[in-house]
């Protein structure tokens, strides 16, 4: 009997060992993992944290070896950025007017097209997929010169219209790549019970799929708003004068002789600061619709 008791508690601390060992290694990897994410965090953030750190220091500061990250603050250059001498706060405006009209049209031409290609079946389906796609494939570059040369002769040069047409090129196809996973994922019952019920197929889409894929609607509307906001080189060739964007706005500032890093530093931080509030008015939506239609 002492020998099965003395087995039995061998095979108890056994057991407790194990189960310590395990919770032990649980832990180092928890820890683990939490200092990579928060050395990927850093490495993320901190271009971003040095450039509005910046943009509050003076000449002397921005320049002082070794780098200050404690200082007394200044907003002269953002005062000098938003007075006459520049203007940046004008480019902001354009550049907000450009990239809310190009993301709400994408939106709004882009989920209907989305939508048929989920659910109808019709001849080409596949090469009308690719060609959404494919836009996505050509370069910029490619056909600003073109584009340049008739918008010349056009005399269309700083009108923003044509600049909200040209990012309509690369808004698009992210609306319908995005929600057409999103309307797959939905399913197809509903369409038929709504069907059955006398629903036409602009009811079921308007009432029925769009909310339900409304997470992959505003993914699609921060990327499309992203890249509409951060574009230059549309921007570059086919604006001129007070109808710039920030970001053609912001190259404006280097010049052969002197490089005001305090100016450029307070302009970058204008320009990222609506993107930053625009996702975190919609980051209820964004990790549903980045992972939903992912498995089903």
């Amino acid at each position: 009997m002492t020998t099965q008791q003395n087995s039995a508690a061998a095979i108890r601390s056994a057991d407790q060992l194990a189960v310590l060992r395990a919770r032990r290694g649980s832990t180092v990897k928890t820890a683990l993992h939490g200092v990579g994410l928060i050395v990927v965090l850093f490495g993320t953030l901190f271009p971003f944290l040095w450039m509005v750190l910046t943009s509050f220091k003076t000449g002397a500061q921005i320049t002082a070896t070794p780098p200050l990250v404690f200082f007394e603050g200044t907003l002269d250059h953002y005062r000098t950025i938003l007075g006459d001498q520049y203007n940046v706060g004008q480019s902001l405006i354009t550049s907000l007017i450009v990239s809310v009209s190009a993301t709400a049209l994408a939106v709004l031409l882009g989920t209907p097209a989305a939508y048929a290609l989920a659910r109808f079946e019709f001849k080409r389906k596949d090469d009308l997929w690719f060609w959404f796609i494919s836009n996505r494939f050509m370069s910029p570059v490619v056909i600003i010169l073109p584009v340049y040369l008739l918008a010349s002769q056009l005399k269309l040069i700083g009108n923003p219209g044509l600049l909200i047409a040209m990012y309509l090129t690369f808004s698009i196809p992210v609306v319908v790549w995005i929600c057409t996973d999103q309307f797959r994922s939905i399913p197809r019952e509903l369409d038929e019970a709504a069907m059955v019920d006398g629903a036409s197929p602009a009811f079921i889409f308007l009432r029925i799929a769009l909310p339900l894929a409304l997470p992959g609607v505003v993914v699609s509307s921060i990327l499309s708003f992203i890249f509409s906001w951060n574009e230059l080189l549309f921007a570059l060739f086919l604006t001129r004068g007070s109808g710039v964007t920030a970001p053609v706005k912001a190259t404006s500032f280097l010049s052969g002789y002197d490089v005001p890093w305090g100016e450029i530093m307070a302009t970058g931080t204008l320009i990222v600061l609506p993107v930053i509030i625009f996702s975190l008015l919609v980051s209820r939506h964004l990790v549903q619709g980045l992972t939903m239609g992912a498995i089903k």
